[in-house]
């Protein structure tokens, strides 16, 4: 039986309780640190995202001519991450 807060596919949003702990290898607590900074940037970043969902439904799609072009989007996006790693010889 599922549980009332399950998603579809079966995945529940609540974390394991303590029964679970005796199948599951604990982290170092500087790695537990570090998944819960990544899940609340993917929060956070699913938020915004959700954010532009709902003006869009409200206020309609934006001017085209007000918009940045993706094609730009895409080669500064490509330079940042050039910049942030340098080409293997």
């Amino acid at each position: 039986m599922a549980h009332a807060r399950s998603r579809p596919g079966g995945h529940d949003e609540r974390p394991a309780g303590p029964a679970d702990t005796t199948t599951r290898q604990l982290l170092e607590p500087a790695t537990a640190d570090a998944v819960r900074a990544y899940a609340a940037k993917t929060r956070a970043d699913a938020d915004r995202f959700a954010a532009v969902l709902e003006d869009i439904a409200t206020n309609g799609l934006p001017d085209p001519e007000q918009c940045t072009p993706w094609e730009e989007l895409r080669e500064a996006h490509l330079a940042r991450l050039a910049r942030q790693r340098p080409a293997v010889a």
